[in-house]
């Protein structure tokens, strides 16, 4: 005589299904066109390169808490690990051929946090609260703009040329300010001992770096130098040196490298027009 299950075993078969359809397992479903022409469906996501870029989110959410605890220094250093596990995730994904959209959108969005709303609030509890409202409006200011300059991005990562970006990329604006921040905390500076007048350059530079995300102008991109063949012996030289150099002063030399890619835009920008003319 077969037994009937009683209504705790029912109740229990209905919690756990509720419970896997709240558990987002297998909910991400992304399309691709093979060469066949036939649509190809696949669930969930790749684990490698989305755990770079969950390492990377992680390094900025730190730069946020750590700023908030005074500890700026380490929020400088948190924003730079981030920057380079940017760098690593996009070409981990390529290496394994494991792009995919849903990595795109969510690097998209872990960027905003850690290029842009973290530099923002690092500079903010750093130097711009002496400043009041005009503090936190400039900090918004470059929040903005890092929100906008990747929403241009994703809307012209299909036409755009993969060798320039259009506006300084939100690492490199991001870089400027941790570094800027880096730099007065090595030279001792604390918030309490940072007066009106130097917010206010702090506050300026914080608007000009954002602007400068939207800026129309060519910035390279440094994709895919050295990823694939040869390049000259020179250049091993020069990373070398380069490293050299970061190490005997990282806050320093890490600003004059951003500041000076920064101001690359605008010169060979003004250098092409004249050739023109």
């Amino acid at each position: 005589m077969d037994e009937k299950p009683n209504s705790d075993t029912k109740e229990s078969i209905d919690s756990n299904e509720s419970l896997e359809q709240l558990i987002p397992v297998d909910e991400v479903i992304e399309e691709e066109i093979a060469e066949s022409g036939h649509r190809i469906r696949h669930r969930g996501v790749y684990l490698l390169p989305n755990l770079f870029t969950t390492a990377g989110l992680f390094a900025g959410f730190y730069a946020i808490v750590a700023s908030v605890n005074g500890q700026f220094e380490a929020a400088s250093i948190a924003i730079f690990i981030a920057m380079i596990l940017d760098g690593l995730d996009g070409r981990v994904a390529r290496m394994t051929k494991t792009q995919s959209a849903f990595g795109a959108e969510y690097d998209s969005l872990c960027d905003m946090v850690s290029f842009g709303v973290a530099p923002a609030l690092v500079m903010f509890n750093w130097s711009l609260t002496e400043l009041g409202k005009l503090g936190w409006a400039a900090a918004f200011v470059y929040v903005a703009c890092a929100a906008l300059r990747l929403a241009r991005f994703n809307t012209q990562i299909e036409s755009a040329d993969k060798r320039y970006f259009t506006g300084v990329a939100s690492p490199a604006a991001a870089a400027i300010i941790a570094s800027l921040v880096w730099c007065g905390v090595d030279t001792g500076l604390t918030p309490e001992q940072i007066s009106k007048p130097a917010a206010a350059v702090m506050a300026l530079i914080t608007l000009v770096t954002g602007i400068a995300m939207l800026l129309n102008l060519k910035y390279h991109s440094f994709k895919g130098l050295g990823a694939e063949g040869r390049v000259p012996f020179a250049v091993i030289i020069g990373v070398v040196l380069l490293f050299f150099l970061i190490t005997i002063d990282p806050p320093r030399v890490l600003l004059a490298i951003f500041g000076l890619y920064a101001l690359s835009g605008p010169v060979f920008g003004l250098w092409r027009r004249m050739q023109k003319d």
